[in-house]
């Protein structure tokens, strides 16, 4: 898909959200590479996936991935015979395999329900079990072998720890039958040798070598004569541990080696289950429903339907299907408002192969361009396999998200408010592949009114003839109008009350709706008198025009409080 609209509509901003769900970092990783999906079965696939983790979740079952480090640099280390992983590394493969394990079984005892989630564990080999056990009684969790890990090593060790009391045991007595001459009778280590701490004016009263002097020059010291071959002897047996724990860690890794294929496997399953299961942590924190995806029917059967209008399309070009959200929620702004305890405003609307387009205009600051941006985000999220924050929603299959939105005028590229628009514009019409969902934010905006009305009349028209499902913002009345005349185009606006003058941002589609921009102005601290004086300004068709949409908009509110109504005494007398 083109990517143009992503930056637009914070599509890395909502990666970031969907990655703190994330436990590992091959999971992580997997989230950073998030984006929409070009072959449908994969994306249904993907749906089917997050639908099963989110159902798992409820009944009580969590996948912990907690303490798996990327396994990526060991498994690459595995493929390069004769190489050796580091203790920790061989640690860290086995708590792999044994999450990897663990999720299988949780998704094995939950198959019937989870077909989608067993597809990705069902290929792990049980082998790994075993090998996971077989690699923690070796290697304790500090990294160190453990003695246990061969019965040489077992051996060593103990002539090992032998030698040393040996040698701590004669230094100890020297000390005690010179002890005017040592500074203090504690056996320490220079050098890997054992030692004791002697008085540079006493040095001459125990032989020996000496291995270094104290910072103040007042202790040397000394490895005495009679301990210099059990410090050699142990020197020899630590080398022989080395050699031991070296040819361990090349047996394990061996071990590891003949896996590999396993390995793999389980790697890909904890990253794709950690994806999946951060997708389902999303959906439990934003309170969303896994989207519905419209594949679309052929062009052929969409034209012999009677409610869609080929003499407005371009020839052989069809919408693109079905585009609808109940209560939605832009997924960013519910995220910033959990902060506070606000609440986002849900927005509903349908988009179908009757009316393809929608037209929204009202009040400034009223919500207009979050409806386009809740839209836009949550389409791209629906065609990436997420989850979207609403209780129904239904998305077609687009090739093309595509958006103008914002302001992107460029001193360094000499491009004002309208040219950047247009430019912008012109490269949507340029790159866009049907089926497409087009936002246009205040389209034909920054130029002559009337001249902007009649482009921005146009841009719309032409992506609804071209088959794109299309929303577009607008304080034009040009627009408006043709929304009103134009089949199969929507007007809807943003809710402004005209008592307290402040928005409500609810959507209401099928009305058209005035700026309010005076009211706003006074609201904002415009003085009256210039308030007056800029109404005294306005042509009387323009305040016809909105004293017309105030008219039809009390109308539809008493009308709907009527039918409520009706629907409370219908209820009442059903009881």
């Amino acid at each position: 898909m083109i990517t143009q609209a992503f930056d637009t509509l914070e599509f890395s901003a909502l990666r970031a959200v969907v990655r703190r769900g994330a436990q590992t970092e091959i999971g992580r990783e997997r989230i950073d590479r998030l984006g929409p999906i070009s072959d449908i079965d994969e994306l249904q696939r993907d749906l089917r996936g997050v639908t099963e983790m989110i159902e798992l979740r409820r009944r009580g079952a969590r996948l912990s991935f907690d303490g798996i480090a990327d396994p990526t640099d060991s498994i690459s280390r595995l493929r390069i015979e004769g190489s050796a992983l580091e203790p920790i590394a061989i640690l860290g493969v086995a708590r792999l395999c044994e999450c990897a394990m663990d999720a299988r079984g949780a998704i094995m005892a939950e198959r019937e329900t989870c077909a989608t989630l067993f597809e990705i564990v069902a290929g792990l080999p049980p082998e790994l079990k075993s090998l996971t056990a077989r690699l923690t009684k070796k290697i304790r969790p500090s990294g160190e072998l453990d003695d246990r890990a061969s019965p040489q090593l077992a051996s060593i060790r103990r002539d090992i720890a032998h030698t040393r009391s040996r040698i701590t045991r004669s230094l100890e007595n020297l000390m005690r039958r010179s002890s005017e001459a040592v500074q203090e009778e504690l056996v320490t280590i220079r050098n890997d040798r054992f030692v004791i701490p002697v008085r540079s004016d006493h040095r001459g009263r125990i032989n020996g070598v000496a291995h270094g002097t104290s910072s103040s020059g007042a202790t040397v010291f000394i490895e005495p004569l009679e301990t210099i071959e059990a410090n050699n002897e142990l020197q020899s047996l630590r080398e022989a541990e080395e050699r031991e724990i070296a040819e361990i860690l090349f047996a394990l890794s061996e071990e590891l080696r003949r896996e590999l294929p396993g390995l793999e496997l389980a790697a890909n399953a904890i990253a794709e289950l950690d994806f999946i299961n951060a997708k389902a942590g999303f959906a439990e924190r934003l309170d969303c429903v896994v989207p519905e995806i419209d594949g679309g029917t052929s062009a052929a059967s969409k034209l012999d339907d009677k409610k869609i209008h080929p003499d407005r399309l371009e020839p052989g070009l069809v919408p693109a299907g079905d585009l609808e959200f109940i209560d939605a929620r832009h997924p960013l702004l519910a995220e910033s408002l959990r902060e506070t305890n606000g609440k986002v405003v849900p927005v509903s609307f349908k988009l179908d192969d009757t009316n393809t387009t929608m037209v929204i205009s009202g009040a400034n600051a009223g919500g207009k361009t979050v409806v386009l941006k809740t839209a836009g985000l949550l389409s791209l999220m629906a065609l990436s396999g997420l989850p979207v924050p609403a209780k129904e929603a239904r998305v077609p299959f687009y090739r093309s998200v595509l958006a103008d939105i914002g302001d992107h005028q460029s001193i360094a590229a000499n491009l004002s408010t309208f040219t950047s628009h247009v430019a912008n514009i012109a490269s949507m019409i340029e790159r866009c592949e049907m089926p497409a969902l087009i936002l246009l934010d205040e389209v034909g905006t920054g130029t002559d009114p009337e001249e902007g009305s009649a482009l921005g009349v146009a841009v719309v028209d032409y992506f609804k003839r071209h088959g794109a499902h299309g929303l577009a913002t607008t304080h034009y009345s040009g627009l408006k109008m043709y929304a009103s005349n134009e089949p199969g185009v929507l007007n809807a606006s943003v809710e402004f009350d005209e008592e307290t003058l402040q928005p409500t941002y609810r959507l209401l589609v099928g009305l058209a709706g005035s700026s309010s921009g005076l009211e706003i102005a006074r609201r904002f601290g415009i003085p009256d008198h210039v308030i007056k004086h800029a109404s005294e300004h306005v042509k009387q068709s323009s305040l016809d025009a909105i004293e017309y949409l105030r008219r039809i908009k009390r109308e539809a509110e008493e009308a709907e409080s009527l039918r409520q109504a009706l629907e409370e005494e219908r209820a009442a007398v059903a009881e």
